[in-house]
């Protein structure tokens, strides 16, 4: 199976006023086409900035990464911002939406972006919302409906670029667990019956058993890779 993600030899620094900071210290890791991965860590444990640099929101201090088949290292802003539209759906905890745009304009956005007609844009934003289940809200605000449906919104809007690769930073962090549950089997829906690769940050274990590959973090080093219910037996 194909690789979507490959790491190798990455390494993370920050320079501060006391001298160099390491964050991530020489991972290695592979994840392929159609797998749901995990990935746990304490606070400072470097997984906020490992999928910051999945994202190609900020990039290594040394080693490579390979998204795509392609080096992400040997870009230009244009080439990474036209690959990170390409291939990426962003999920973050917070959900991000506008809050004077309708729900159909939130969803479509990132297709303003790739300069897609505006037919076209209304089209695709109409069928992610019916793929989570709110094609009867395209006219509402997002102050209309709950956190959980925000979170449905936003889902929506990192699939209508139609993504190899969903990136999800603590997904459900601001969500009851009934909720959470919802959120969860959608992620489950999207890996298993279209075969979209999910990498998903979570604080908690349930969330994380969703998945079928775990990657721990700690200090900076991967110190697990593996099947997700052998961690917690």
């Amino acid at each position: 199976m194909n690789s979507v993600i490959r790491i190798e030899k990455l390494f993370k620094e920050y320079e501060t006023a006391a001298g160099a900071v390491p964050v991530l210290k020489g991972i290695d890791l592979s994840i392929s086409s159609g797998e749901f991965v995990a990935v746990m860590g304490p606070s400072g444990s470097g997984k906020s900035t490992f999928m910051n640099i999945l994202g190609c929101l900020d990039t290594p201090t040394a080693g490579s990464y390979i998204l795509n088949e392609r080096d992400v290292g040997t870009l230009n802003a244009d080439q990474l911002a036209h690959l990170r539209n390409e291939v990426i759906g962003f999920v973050f905890q917070g959900f991000n939406l506008l809050p004077r745009a309708n729900l159909e304009d939130n969803v479509a956005l990132p297709l303003v972006y790739c300069n897609v007609q505006k037919a076209e844009r209304s089209k695709r934003a109409h069928e992610m919302l019916e793929k989570v289940g709110l094609a009867g809200h395209a006219s509402s605000l997002p102050s209309q409906i709950s956190g959980g449906q925000q979170q449905r919104v936003a889902i929506a809007r990192a699939l209508v670029n139609r993504p190899k690769l969903i990136l999800a930073d603590e997904p459900t962090g601001n969500l009851d667990t009934g909720t959470s549950r919802e959120i969860m089997e959608i992620f489950t829906k999207l890996n298993e019956n279209e075969g979209i690769t999910v990498v998903l940050v979570t604080h908690e274990p349930d969330i994380a058993t969703y998945a079928k590959r775990l990657v721990k973090f700690l200090d900076g080093r991967l110190i697990y890779d593996g099947d997700v219910a052998e961690a917690h037996t």
